[in-house]
């Protein structure tokens, strides 16, 4: 499960950012090409988070949709799969528009 040291990976992140505050609330974003499960990301960061100043923090996951843009025609799609190709040719790929983010949008800490 690569989730778990996606996870591992994120509180460190972030509880480098925050220094000695508190973390209250993370936000990220997570893109649905991204190959990584938003369910075990939910799952792990309790577990990641103890004996951290992330202890406690409510964790908020944007998934965000797939898009993929067609090389011939400029075509934009949503893409379930990141290997798609346009109907305007059986031979051209889409290039991924978004969906393959992962990424820590915010954070809110507190002095305390």
């Amino acid at each position: 499960m690569h989730e778990l040291s996606i996870t591992r990976s994120i509180v460190a992140v972030v509880a480098e950012r925050a220094g000695e505050r508190r973390v209250s609330a993370v936000r990220l974003a997570i893109g649905k090409l991204s190959g990584v499960d938003v369910g075990a990301v939910r799952f792990c960061f309790d577990a990641c988070a103890q004996g951290t100043v992330l202890a406690g923090a409510a964790l908020v996951i944007d998934e965000i949709p797939g898009r993929g843009r067609c090389d011939a025609c400029g075509r934009e799609v949503e893409l379930v799969e990141p290997l798609l190709r346009c109907g305007c040719s059986p031979t051209t790929m889409l290039s991924v528009v978004s969906g393959d983010e992962l990424l820590v949008r915010s954070m809110e800490v507190s002095d305390v």
